[in-house]
Formats: C-alpha cells, sequence, structure tokens
C-alpha cells in the first residue's frame, strides 16, 4: 500500500542561494539548520542517484533505523535493501517526486530483516537541482519511522472501541435493570406505557412483515365467599398469583401488564386466534386450580378473557384494544371463567 502526497507550495519553498550571501554566511551555514531540523523530525537523511536509485549518502540516523552501517548502505540500491515489490514502490515515488520537481511525501510497509516484522516509514522524496544538468542528478530522502505511531494510534482506538462497546453494553444493562424494576413494581409485568410502546411496535412489524399476533384481555372474575370474607387483603394476593401465572405462561418476545386493580392484558407476538385461543384456555385453568392462601385460609379465583387478532379481528391498535375489550365483555356476560374470541371481520370486496 502506498499513498503520495503532493507537499504545498510553502513546504516546497527554497531558501533563495543569494540569502547567504546577503547574511554573508559560510557557505556550509544552512547544514546546521538542516541537521537540527533532521534531529526534531527524529528523520533519517539518505541521498540516491536518479538514474539508477543507487544510495551515494546515508545519515547515521538512516542507517540505525534500517539496521545497517553508513558505509553498508552506500551502493545499494531499495530492491537489494527491500526486495523487488517494495522497491517498485518506492520508485514510483520517486519518479512521482522527479515528474514534478517538487518534494513528494509516500507512506511504506518495508521490511528490513526477514526475522524482524515490518516497519512503517515516512518518506518524503527531494529533488536536488543540479548545477550541470536541466534534470536532477540526485535525489535525496527524509525517513521518518511511523511504526511505534501508527501502534500507537491502533491500540487507540482500539480501546475507544472497546470503550464504546462497554459504554453500549452498560446502557442496555441499566436499560434491563429500569425494566425489571418497573416490572417488580408491578407484579412482574411492564408498566402501560412501556406495553403501550411495545404494542405499537408489534403492530409495525406485523404491517411489513404481513404477520398476526393476538392481544389478550383479562379481568379477574367477583370474589367468591371465602375470599369476599377474608376482606380486602385478598384481593392483592389474587393479583400476584395472577401475576406469576402469567409470566409463566408468556414468553421473552411477549409483553403483558397491568390495566388496573382486576384488568390485564398480554400481547402474544407473532400468534394467530386460534394459537392464542389455546394459550390463554391452557392460563384460565391454570387459574381455576390455583389456591391463593391468606392467614391459614385458601381460596381460589377464576378469569373471564377476550382474545383479538391482528389484522384478523382489527385493523388498528385502538380497535385491537376495542375488539379484545368487546370480547373479554362477552366472556363476563356468560358467567366468567371462560375465554372469548372476537369475531374476524370479512371486509367487503369492491
Amino acid at each position: 500500500m502506498i499513498t503520495t502526497t503532493q507537499a504545498s507550495d510553502a513546504d516546497s519553498r527554497v531558501i533563495p542561494i543569494d540569502m547567504a550571501t546577503s547574511l554573508d554566511l559560510e557557505p556550509g551555514a544552512w547544514d546546521g539548520v538542516l541537521a537540527a531540523l533532521l534531529i526534531h523530525l527524529d528523520a533519517g537523511l539518505s541521498v540516491k542517484r536518479a538514474e539508477n536509485g543507487s544510495y551515494v549518502h546515508a545519515s547515521a540516523h538512516l542507517a540505525t533505523l534500517l539496521g545497517r552501517t553508513p558505509d553498508e548502505l552506500i551502493g545499494l540500491t531499495d530492491v537489494e535493501l527491500f526486495g523487488h515489490d517494495a522497491a517498485v514502490l518506492l520508485r514510483e515515488a520517486d519518479a512521482t517526486a522527479l515528474m514534478a520537481g517538487r518534494p513528494r511525501g509516500s507512506e511504506h510497509r518495508l521490511s528490513l530483516d526477514a526475522a524482524q516484522p515490518r516497519r512503517d516509514f515516512k518518506v518524503v522524496c527531494v529533488p536536488l537541482a543540479s548545477a550541470s544538468s536541466v534534470a536532477p542528478q540526485y535525489l535525496a530522502h527524509l525517513w521518518v519511522d511511523l511504526t511505534e505511531s501508527l501502534r500507537r494510534d491502533a491500540k487507540l482506538s482500539m480501546a475507544l472501541m472497546q470503550l464504546e462497546q462497554q459504554q453500549i453494553a452498560n446502557e442496555a444493562l441499566s436499560r434491563e435493570s429500569q425494566e425489571a424494576r418497573q416490572r417488580q413494581s408491578g407484579g412482574g409485568l411492564y408498566p402501560r406505557a412501556q406495553f403501550d410502546d411495545q404494542l405499537r411496535r408489534e403492530v409495525d412489524l406485523s404491517t411489513r412483515e404481513h404477520r398476526e399476533f393476538s392481544l389478550v384481555s383479562i379481568a379477574i372474575d367477583p370474589p367468591n365467599e371465602i375470599e369476599f370474607d377474608l376482606g380486602p387483603a385478598a384481593r392483592p394476593r389474587v393479583v400476584e398469583a395472577l401475576g406469576r401465572l402469567i409470566r409463566s405462561n408468556t414468553r421473552a418476545m411477549d409483553a403483558s401488564c397491568s390495566l388496573g386493580e382486576d384488568r390485564f392484558a398480554i400481547l402474544l407476538s407473532g400468534v394467530g386466534l386460534a394459537t392464542a385461543h389455546a394459550r390463554v384456555e391452557s392460563l384460565r385453568r391454570q387459574c381455576a386450580t390455583q389456591l391463593v392462601v391468606l392467614d391459614g385460609h385458601d381460596f381460589g379465583f377464576t378469569v373471564s378473557m377476550g382474545v383479538a387478532s391482528f389484522p384478523h379481528t382489527s385493523h388498528t391498535q385502538d380497535e385491537l384494544f376495542d375488539a379484545s375489550d368487546m370480547a373479554l365483555v362477552s366472556a363476563q356476560r356468560r358467567g366468567g371463567n371462560c375465554v372469548s374470541l372476537a369475531s374476524i371481520r370479512f371486509d367487503a370486496v369492491a
């Protein structure tokens, strides 16, 4: 992978040669400035022949970066140092700088030793103007080792990603904890607002995917003689018992809530009218055989249920509630302790 970036005009400006004359400087005065700049950038310096790419100069720092001595680098080419594939990319960067006539930067991943991992370098190629030839005869290169910097960036990116994932997990856990507290405070059932949100999502999902689901309205039947004699403390025990039975008869994808002291609702996700009837009929029988204990007395209770389905008995959320409530009223009129189904709608064909 090689990326080449063009230096800006400001970066490519050359200090006028006559500045040394105007400031009465020694001819090599700028050498100290260049050396200080290389030290500041922690960069190595090399000079290659433009014709064949052989090295004619290498700084001590560059030799250290490449695991050689300066003398060992002289006369070598990029093919001999880094292999054919890397040398091709380096020569392409050199050719780009030569054609542009200004500094060009590129990044390279180079293998310095078969036993060592590859290292990443930023290499800035600077064509050196020749006094005796129109075309530059030499190319200077500034080498900056990016390996550790890229590793730090990669670790930072990984840490940030893990932090984001942890934050998402914490938010999900917080929501689950809040829902659990809400359900615990409501006898293990959803609060009405959350139940309505789930019902809206189910309506949207069923509309898009053309699948059905059911809504069950439940009412606890009037107290029997024993419960009546035990007084107001008995009904909360019945509510708790019904809540446990509802939880044990619903799946994670379902939702249930309390609509009032004696009223409840269950959303059965992906369940049609017939299947919903079979499931709530089983729940009704369990309620009829459940014993509630209070002050050493045990007593039973029964429930009435109305079942409606989307979209067969209703086409909107409000219609669904109305249909299940009407079916519930029908069950209560039959004496309670039974399940009634909403009527299936047959829309007229135009």
